[in-house]
C-alpha cells in the first residue's frame, strides 16, 4: 500500500451517480427534527385515467404470476409486480423533471412505471409459455431473487459481458458497484433502465457488474448489508463467478459501501476502489452537515459497527486504490481514511481529480482502472501469508484463515495479527499475537495437523469438517487459567450458537437491536389485554410504525403474526420481534422469566433499580430462551428513525442491546420516548452494572 496524489491533466469530468437527477445534497437544513421532509418523497399526483390502466396492467401481470405457479426463477418477474404495486398502492410514482427545452418531448405521466410494467408483462408472458430468454443474454440483464429476511423479492442489474459464453465453463471476474444516493429511485426508477458500466468502471475484458438495490437508499447498511452477499449467491447459481476476483467499487454513497465492506470483509475482495462518500459518522456529519453530533454514550460506542475509519488497519489485507475530486467536500472520507491508516502503518494509494467536485475526472478514471486492473489481474490468495485484522463485534469476525468466535468485550477494540507458514509435509503453522479476543478458529487444507502459536503459546489440534478443509477452535478462559487451549476434540465441531446451558455472545448472536433484523424475523403481535392502557396504545402505534418503515426505508413488507399462530417452526426459524407486554402477548409470557430484565404489573425491573409499569416500557434483544439460537426482540424495530433518514452516515444503530423508555414523553423524529437508560449486556448476555460502561 503506497501513498500516491496523481495531478492529472484537467479533462472533462464524467458525473458519477451522485450527481445524477433524483440524488439530494443534504445540509444544515436537515439538521431540524421537528421539521423533517419524508424519504421516499411523496409522489407525483395520476390521473384517474392513468391509475385505471395501471391498475389494468397490473391485474394482468398478477394473473400471469398466479398461472405461472411454482418456478426457480419465478422472482425475476414478481419483482416488477411489486416495483408497480408499491408504486401504485404509497403514490411512489416519480416522473422526471420536465425538460428546459419548450421543443423537447415532455415525459409520459407515469411513463417509468408504464416501461417497468410492460418489461414484467412481456418477461410474465414469456415465462407462462416456458422460456426464460432473459437468463441467456448479455449486456444489462434484470434479476430478482427471494430475501431469506423478510421474504421479499429484491431486484439487481447484472451486466453481462458480450463475449460471454453460457456454456462454457471459464469463472469470470465479478465488480460490485455500489449506487449513490437517490430519494425517489425506488424499485421502477432502479428498475426502468439498465445503469451500463456505473459512473468509475471501464469494463475490463470479460468482466460481470453487479448493481445492487440495496434495499433503496441506506447506503447497504443492516439489511443493505445482507442484500449485497444474498445478490451474489443468487449470481453465482445461474453465472460463472471466480471468488477470487471480486471487486468492491461505488460512489458517493456507494463510496461508503465501499469502505465498510472493504473493512468488515477484508479478504471477500480482490481489490478496492472506493469513490468519494463517508467513512464513519461523527466527523463527515460535521463537515458535511454542519452538524456536532453528540448521543448517548452507548450510541458513540455504536459508531463502531459502521465507522470504517474504526477498522482502518484491516485495509492491510485489501489492495486499494480510492479516489477523490479535488474540489469534492466528500474528499473527506478518504482523508479520514488516510489519516487513520497511517496510525497503524498504512499509507492509503488515493488517486485525487484535480479541479472536480462531485464527479469522476477522466485522466484520473482511467489511471484507477488500470490500477484496479492490475491488481486484480494476480487474483487474489487462497491463504494469505500474513493477515492484520482487527473488530469491536462477533459481526464482523472474519478474516482470511481466521474467524473470532469469542472476545473479552463487545465494542472495544480486538485485534489479530499473524502469520501463516507451510512446511514441505504441508503442515500448516500460525504464530499470531492477540489482544480483546477469547475464542479463535483457524483454517487450512486437510493435512498434517495445524500448529498454532498464540501470544507464544503452542498448541496442536485438527478437525476435518469434509471439502478438504480442517479447523483448530482454540479459546482461553479463567477455566483455563487464562492460557489458550484446544477447545474441540477431533470428534467434536466447533459450536455456531451457544448451548442451552451457558449462553455467549457469538458471532450471530451478540446484538445489538439492529442485527435481529439482518437475518429472518417475524413481527409478533398481542392478541391479549395489555398491562395498562397507556402501554397497549404505545406498543400498537410503535408495531404500526416499524412496519411502514421497514417498507419504506428496506422495500420489503415485514412478516407479521399473531402471538397465537406462533408454531415451533416460526420459532427454529425466525428472530422473533415481540411487540405488547407479557400480558397482551402471549409468546413473551412464555419468556418474561426468563430474560435478565423483568416486566410485571408492579415495573420493569433492570438490576437494583425499578421504574413504574405503566410508564415505562423495555425494548431489548436477547436469544430467545425457546431456541437460543435466534434472537428475540422486545418492542422495536429497526432503531434509526425518520431523521436520520436525511443524511446515510446518521443511519447507524441508536439503541444497545436494551433500553428503558419513558413512554410520557412523545415519540419524535428520533426516539421512541425518552430513553432514561440504555445499556449493553456482558459477553455471557449477564446484565452488567453501570448499563455496561
Amino acid at each position: 500500500m503506497f501513498a500516491r496524489c496523481l495531478a492529472l491533466p484537467l479533462f472533462a469530468a464524467l458525473v458519477g451517480l451522485a450527481g445524477l437527477p433524483g440524488s439530494r445534497a443534504d445540509g444544515p437544513g436537515d439538521n431540524l427534527p421537528d421539521n423533517v421532509r419524508p424519504v421516499p418523497p411523496k409522489g407525483t399526483e395520476l390521473s384517474d385515467a392513468t391509475k385505471e390502466e395501471l391498475r389494468k396492467g397490473l391485474a394482468e401481470l398478477q394473473g400471469l404470476i398466479k398461472d405461472i405457479g411454482k418456478h426457480d426463477l419465478l422472482p425475476d418477474v414478481q419483482i416488477y409486480e411489486k416495483a408497480v404495486r408499491y408504486a401504485l398502492d404509497h403514490n411512489e410514482v416519480y416522473d422526471p423533471a420536465p425538460p428546459k427545452d419548450k421543443n423537447a418531448k415532455a415525459p409520459t405521466p407515469a411513463g417509468t412505471v408504464k416501461k417497468v410494467l410492460a418489461a414484467g408483462l412481456e418477461r410474465a408472458k414469456a415465462m407462462k409459455d416456458g422460456k426464460t430468454p432473459w437468463t441467456t443474454q448479455t449486456g444489462g440483464v434484470l434479476r430478482g431473487y427471494l430475501s431469506k429476511i423478510d421474504g421479499s423479492v429484491q431486484p439487481y442489474w447484472l451486466v453481462i459481458p458480450t463475449d460471454y459464453d453460457f456454456k462454457g465453463d471459464k469463472k469470470h471476474r465479478l465488480d460490485f458497484w455500489w449506487h449513490g444516493r437517490y430519494e425517489n429511485t425506488v424499485e421502477a426508477g432502479f428498475m426502468a433502465n439498465s445503469p451500463g458500466s456505473g459512473g468509475g468502471i471501464i469494463p475490463a475484458p470479460g468482466a460481470l457488474i453487479l448493481h445492487p438495490f440495496g434495499r433503496f437508499s441506506n447506503a447497504n447498511k443492516f439489511a443493505g448489508e445482507i442484500d449485497t452477499f444474498e445478490c451474489l449467491e443468487h449470481a453465482k447459481k445461474h453465472y460463472r463467478i471466480d471468488e477470487n476476483r471480486l471487486v468492491a467499487r461505488g460512489f458517493s454513497m456507494g463510496g461508503a459501501a465501499c469502505w465498510q465492506f472493504a473493512v468488515h470483509y477484508p479478504t471477500l475482495w480482490a481489490a478496492n476502489a472506493p469513490g468519494a462518500g463517508f467513512s464513519e459518522t461523527p466527523e463527515f456529519l460535521n463537515v458535511f452537515q454542519n452538524e456536532k453530533a453528540d448521543p448517548p454514550w452507548y450510541e458513540k460506542k455504536l459508531w463502531r459497527m459502521y465507522n470504517a475509519s474504526d477498522y482502518a488497519l484491516n485495509i492491510f489485507n485489501v489492495p486499494t486504490v480510492a479516489y477523490s475530486g479535488a474540489d469534492d467536500r466528500q474528499k473527506q472520507a478518504a482523508d479520514v481514511m488516510a489519516r487513520e491508516m497511517k496510525k497503524e502503518g498504512l499509507e492509503l494509494n488515493h488517486i485525487i481529480g484535480p479541479k472536480t467536485g462531485h464527479s469522476y475526472e477522466k485522466a484520473a478514471k482511467e489511471e484507477l482502472n488500470k490500477q484496479i486492473d492490475a491488481i486484480v489481474a494476480k487474483g487474489k490468495p487462497a491463504m494469505p501469508k500474513e493477515i492484520k485484522f482487527v473488530t469491536y463485534t462477533l459481526r464482523y469476525n472474519w478474516c482470511g484463515w481466521l474467524t473470532i468466535h469469542g472476545l473479552t468485550k463487545h465494542w472495544e477494540k480486538a485485534v489479530v495479527t499473524g502469520k501463516l507458514a507451510v512446511g514441505k509435509d504441508g503442515q500448516h503453522s500460525f504464530d499470531l499475537t492477540t489482544s480483546g479476543v477469547t475464542s479463535l478458529v483457524l483454517w487450512a487444507p486437510e493435512g498434517p495437523f495445524i500448529k498454532a502459536t498464540i501470544d507464544g503459546q503452542v498448541v496442536t489440534g485438527t478437525y476435518s469438517v469434509g471439502k478438504g478443509q480442517q479447523i483448530v477452535m482454540i479459546e482461553r478462559s479463567p477455566k483455563t487459567g487464562g492460557k489458550w487451549v484446544f477447545a474441540k476434540g477431533a470428534d467434536t465441531p466447533p459450536s455456531t450458537g451457544p448451548s442451552t446451558t451457558e449462553l455467549a455472545k457469538v458471532p450471530g448472536l451478540q446484538g445489538p437491536i439492529d442485527d435481529a433484523f439482518m437475518d429472518s424475523f417475524v413481527m409478533v403481535s398481542p392478541s391479549g389485554k395489555p398491562l395498562n392502557e397507556a402501554v397497549g396504545k404505545w406498543a400498537e402505534k410503535e408495531m404500526s410504525h416499524a412496519i411502514k418503515h421497514w417498507r419504506q426505508q428496506y422495500r420489503g413488507d415485514a412478516p407479521v403474526k399473531k402471538d397465537t399462530e406462533i408454531t415451533e417452526d416460526y420459532i427454529k426459524n425466525n428472530n422473533l420481534v415481540l411487540w405488547g407486554d407479557p400480558s397482551s402477548n402471549a409468546v413473551l409470557a412464555k419468556i418474561a422469566d426468563k430474560l435478565p430484565i423483568k416486566w410485571t404489573d408492579k415495573g420493569v425491573v433492570v438490576g437494583d433499580k425499578t421504574y413504574e409499569a405503566g410508564t415505562h416500557v423495555p425494548v431489548l434483544v436477547f436469544p430467545n430462551p425457546l431456541n437460543v439460537q435466534k434472537y428475540v426482540v422486545l418492542n422495536s424495530g429497526f432503531t434509526f428513525r425518520e431523521y436520520d433518514y436525511l443524511n446515510n452516515a446518521r443511519q447507524v444503530s441508536k439503541m444497545p442491546d436494551y433500553a428503558i423508555i419513558d413512554i410520557t414523553t412523545p415519540v419524535n423524529s428520533r426516539y421512541p420516548g425518552k430513553v432514561v437508560r440504555g445499556g449493553f449486556f456482558g459477553e455471557k448476555w449477564e446484565l452488567l452494572p453501570e448499563d455496561g460502561k
